[in-house]
C-alpha cells in the first residue's frame, strides 16, 4: 500500500489551528532539549497574527489533513527557510523532502537555515539536500539559549 503524495498549498488564515498543531507536536516530539520559550497560547497567536500573516508559508496535506508546513522569507539576496516541521505520525512519508523540494525548485540563490546542533535528524536531512554547515553558534544568539549551526546551500 502507498503513501498518497501530499497536496502542498499557500498556507491561508483558516489553517493556523492546525499548523500551530503540527508545530507544538513537533517541538515537543523531537526537540524535547530546547524547550519552547513561550506558552502554547503565545506560540498559537504568533502563528495567526504573525507567521501566516506574513506570507510564504506552505502547507502540506495527507488525505485533507495538514500533516507539515515550511515558512520562507528573503533578505538581502538570500532565500531563508524560517520554519519546517512535520507532525510527528507523519515523519518518513516524505512530507518534508516534499516541502523542501518545493523550496529548492524555487529558490534563485543560496538558501539557508539555523537548526540547533544536537537536531542530528534535522542535520542529516539536510545534509542529504547538499546544505553545508557554515557556522556554529553557542546559542545565545536564539530564544531556547541551545547551540545552533547555519547551513547553506547554493545553487
Amino acid at each position: 500500500m502507498s503513501v498518497p503524495a501530499p497536496v502542498l498549498r499557500p498556507a491561508t488564515p483558516d489553517d493556523a489551528d492546525a499548523v500551530a498543531g503540527v508545530y507544538l507536536a513537533s517541538r515537543k516530539a523531537f526537540l524535547a532539549y530546547a524547550p519552547l520559550a513561550h506558552p502554547d497560547e503565545a506560540v498559537r497567536a504568533w502563528l495567526r497574527h504573525v507567521l501566516l500573516p506574513a506570507g510564504g508559508t506552505t502547507v502540506a496535506e495527507v488525505d485533507g489533513e495538514i500533516c507539515g508546513f515550511v515558512s520562507v522569507s528573503t533578505a538581502d539576496g538570500v532565500f531563508w527557510i524560517d520554519q519546517l516541521y512535520v507532525r510527528p505520525a507523519s515523519v518518513g512519508r516524505a512530507i518534508g523532502s516534499a516541502l523542501l523540494n518545493r523550496i529548492l525548485d524555487g529558490a534563485s540563490g543560496p538558501v539557508r537555515l539555523h537548526t540547533f546542533q544536537a537536531n542530528h535528524g534535522a542535520r542529516r536531512f539536510y545534509e542529504r539536500f547538499g546544505f553545508v554547515a557554515i557556522a556554529e553558534s553557542d546559542g545565545s544568539g536564539n530564544e531556547e539559549g541551545c547551540p545552533d549551526v547555519l547551513y547553506e546551500r547554493n545553487r
